[in-house]
């Protein structure tokens, strides 16, 4: 672990805190990874996933860095995997967000070596902090939610291609993909860490009327914990 993973703390600790689930330290954040309820069904749940490491890449020479490391970098608005399963999405011309998959260490590693340089980055590659607030939602009812919080038409989304947007949620900028989980969809959300707890009780109160919830992060990433 990194000195940029210690004391790491999501932007939604407090909001689940009181849930009074099982904690660990995962990724170098600690994490609730499971909460009372969660074997139990519900037609919408959320999960803070903001534990999992993260790096933004811009600049002339960000696109040929990640190839030169084997990634196969989308379009404008698109996302894709790396071999290990780390999340690349293309933001614009010359700018990336990447995420590691739960267990994985793929973005940690690109990250450390750049840290490496002492600030004296590559030419034309800057880094950009992310310090996001990450929520993961799914759920049979899971697109009403996101009827009423945001103006996006997901269904597009969902007839397999790799979208990545970046649109206005219960008045709150994020960024957005949809992907698949167990065969089921699961939507990935990232904002303002500032903002983060705001747009979680505003999206936790609209489940809950519809007889959703929170749940552990092990509850939608159920291969990650362990790992």
């Amino acid at each position: 672990m990194s000195a940029h993973d210690l004391f790491r703390r999501s932007p939604l600790h407090d909001q689940l805190a009181s849930e009074h689930g099982d904690w660990e330290a995962f990724a170098g954040m600690q994490t609730a990874v499971r909460l009372p309820g969660d074997d139990v069904p519900a037609p919408i749940v959320l999960a803070d996933a903001s534990c999992l490491r993260r790096l933004g890449l811009k600049g002339p020479q960000a696109e040929a860095w990640l190839r030169d490391r084997g990634v196969s970098t989308p379009n404008v608005n698109g996302w894709t995997r790396t071999a290990e399963g780390a999340i690349v999405a293309r933001l614009g011309r010359s700018e990336f967000f990447l995420e590691d998959r739960p267990g994985g260490t793929t973005v940690a590693g690109w990250r450390d070596v750049l840290e490496a340089a002492l600030g004296i980055y590559p030419p034309g590659i800057y880094p950009v902090a992310r310090q996001d607030a990450a929520i993961a939602l799914a759920g049979e009812r899971a697109g009403e939610l996101l009827a009423q919080t945001c103006a996006l038409n997901f269904q597009v989304a969902e007839d397999g291609r790799r979208e990545v947007v970046m649109t206005s949620m219960a008045g709150v900028s994020v960024l957005m993909l949809w992907q698949e989980q167990g065969g089921e969809p699961l939507y990935r959300i990232w904002c303002d860490g500032t903002f983060g707890p705001y747009l979680w009780e505003a999206l936790l109160a609209i489940a809950r009327e519809a007889g959703g919830r929170a749940v552990g992060f092990a509850r939608l990433f159920p291969h990650s914990v362990g790992n």
